[in-house]
């Protein structure tokens, strides 16, 4: 169960762009991640620039690394972003279990 602290630093992680869009690609590439530089690349940001933007969302808990022989693999952490959108949609359709999409459907007023 995600608390209001832990809310707070994965949403101000996300409240750049390059993290956001860092943060999106290792969603797409799923479990098997992406190594930094593979990553630099893609989001045309320098190496040294998208280390700095990846520790902000390691601490946040939204992604997490291994090593590989010389390359570091960032991943995704789907438990950390599901935990923080069960906590935005807690109290949800007035406390009565709905997904994000069926929030938007069933809670319009």
């Amino acid at each position: 169960m995600m608390d209001e602290d832990q809310a707070l630093a994965a949403l101000a992680a996300l409240a750049q762009s390059v993290r956001l869009r860092a943060y999106r690609a290792l969603v797409q590439a799923g479990p098997d991640g992406l190594p930094a530089g593979e990553l630099a690349t893609a989001l045309q940001v320098a190496p040294n620039a998208l280390s700095f933007h990846l520790k902000e969302l390691t601490h946040a808990g939204l992604v997490w690394s291994q090593r590989h022989g010389r390359h570091l693999i960032y991943r995704a952490t789907f438990d950390t972003m599901n935990a923080l959108l069960a906590y935005l949609t807690e109290n949800c359709c007035q406390g009565q279990a709905c997904t994000p999409l069926g929030a938007r459907r069933a809670c319009v007023a």
